[in-house]
């Protein structure tokens, strides 16, 4: 008998202790299944497929019904249950007993922040009110995004800079306005995030890693030895993941666990560079292990937990922030340089460059530190710079945006850029191009909340990934009309 009565299921799972706390609702509508999910008492994500005929998408929705049912979701009434808070690193921060440190710069983004990411030209700082603001290396403020939550971290990908951030989105900031790049399933509860050529690694709350390709689908997921993964990094030859029990390589690709290593304390923050990766623990210590078969390298000791850490690019200098507003910095061979204070909160994350190191803090501070021989021993002698504040009045948040600006060119030839079409495969839209000199076999890694099927745009630039197989949209987006 032909299926023709429409049907909603909402569930729930909530679990004590700061377990998950999510809703999953299908919607099954003729040929067309709706899928909604995300944590209880928010908007969450939404997806649609449709199928061929009403009896198969009825079956679909029931399959899905099942799926969450075996994992544990109930019946529930929307409503009843409320939002609860994410997950936030807790802040246990006191003043250095150090000498100050010799402090360029100082800008206050208005709340706690995790993210920093320092370029070619420009800084940039997220913190737990949504905001990201960019920065000369001078300190002079040049733009403010505004995403819809926390920002969890800032990570750079070639010429691509994303924002993780706590609505369980990844958002693209490499052009004027803010563009969802990836959505995180809805039981991940997302602590850091890594991207590498578009394969994106997110840590998370239990102590998981999962990565998702350059088109949003996922590819693997694997539970680590412990809880509370802070750590993710990511290159050609594999994942790192640090949670409370040490650091861990699986296989990008396949997720095949290479090696493990157990350190002394949980892991808060990892750094990498070409052929090693860096850990600092809540025990005060920043292992050095090589990429290759986790070899210890170096371990450096801190006087209290050790929030985040950074290398110069050649390994020289390893630097270390701790809990109690402390900066330190180490010889490559473990021997410690320098101890000073911050001035300005505890360091959630840093960033060496070109003998400056940059330092995003508790307070909500991005700091300017002057790291050369030079100015460390003017200021172990009590001598400072005189410390710039900057602000920044009079810049309004840049939110995240559907409406594109239009343009009314040759399809076949733009005067500036490359044209790419939305199709429909499956459940799935693809974004190709449309210009000619490009493969028309591969897809392009583009903003998934502007995508219209049939719709076509023009973009700045296409460029292939590294490994080849796909390209990636760079620069501003406009719609063709």
């Amino acid at each position: 008998m032909p299926a023709t009565t429409d049907s909603t299921t909402y569930l729930e799972l909530s679990e004590d202790g700061g377990g998950a706390h999510k809703f999953y609702e299908v919607r099954h509508t003729g040929t067309e299944v709706t899928i909604s999910f995300g944590r209880i008492g928010e908007q969450g994500q939404t997806r649609a497929a449709t199928y061929a005929t009403a009896e198969k998408a009825a079956a679909a929705a029931a399959r899905k019904v099942g799926e969450k049912v075996r994992k544990g979701y109930a019946p529930a009434v929307r409503g009843v249950r409320q939002r609860r808070a994410v997950t936030r690193r807790e802040i246990v921060s006191s003043r250095s007993t150090a000498r100050q440190a010799p402090v360029l710069w100082r800008f206050s983004s208005g709340a706690p922040a995790f993210g920093v990411f320092v370029g070619e030209d420009r800084a940039w700082v997220g913190n737990q009110r949504g905001d990201v603001f960019t920065l000369t290396h001078d300190g002079q403020v040049t733009g403010r995004f505004g995403l819809p939550d926390g920002v969890k971290c800032i990570v750079a990908d070639d010429f691509w800079i994303y924002a993780g951030c706590d609505d369980g989105r990844v958002y693209d900031l490499s052009g004027k306005v803010p563009h969802v790049a990836y959505e995180i399933a809805e039981d991940v509860d997302i602590y850091w995030l890594d991207i590498h050529d578009g394969l994106l690694g997110v840590s998370d709350a239990h102590g998981g890693v999962t990565t998702v390709d350059h088109e949003d689908e996922f590819q693997w997921r694997r539970s680590g030895a412990g809880q509370s993964a802070w750590m993710v990094r990511c290159d050609d030859r594999g994942v790192f993941h640090g949670d409370s029990r040490g650091v861990a390589m699986y296989g990008a690709r396949d997720g095949a666990p290479l090696w493990s290593v157990t350190t002394q304390g949980g892991v808060l923050f990892g750094w990498q560079e070409s052929d090693e990766v860096f850990a600092g623990t809540g025990r005060g210590w920043v292992y050095r292990l090589a990429k290759a078969d986790g070899a210890e390298r170096a371990r450096y000791r801190c006087d209290a937990a050790v929030f985040s850490c950074a290398t110069s690019p050649d390994g020289r200098y390893v630097f270390a922030g701790d809990n109690t507003s402390s900066i330190y910095c180490f010889a490559a061979d473990g021997t410690r340089l320098w101890k000073l204070g911050t001035g300005c909160g505890s360091a959630y994350s840093m960033q060496y460059r070109d003998e400056r190191l940059y330092i995003v803090t508790t307070d909500g501070s991005l700091a300017c530190i002057d790291a050369s021989e030079g100015a460390v021993r003017e200021a172990e002698g009590g001598r400072l710079p005189q410390t710039a504040d900057i602000k920044a009045a009079g810049w309004e948040r840049v939110t995240p945006s559907q409406e594109l600006a239009t343009v009314h060119v040759a399809p076949a030839a733009p005067a500036d850029g490359v044209v790419v079409e939305c199709v429909q495969e499956g459940a799935r839209t693809r974004i190709r191009v449309v210009s000619p000199g490009y493969d028309p076999a591969w897809r392009v890694q583009f903003p998934k909340d502007v995508r219209v099927v049939g719709a076509r745009y023009v973009v700045t630039e296409v460029l292939a990934s590294a490994r080849g197989g796909f390209y990636r949209a760079r620069g501003d987006i406009k719609r063709l009309l």
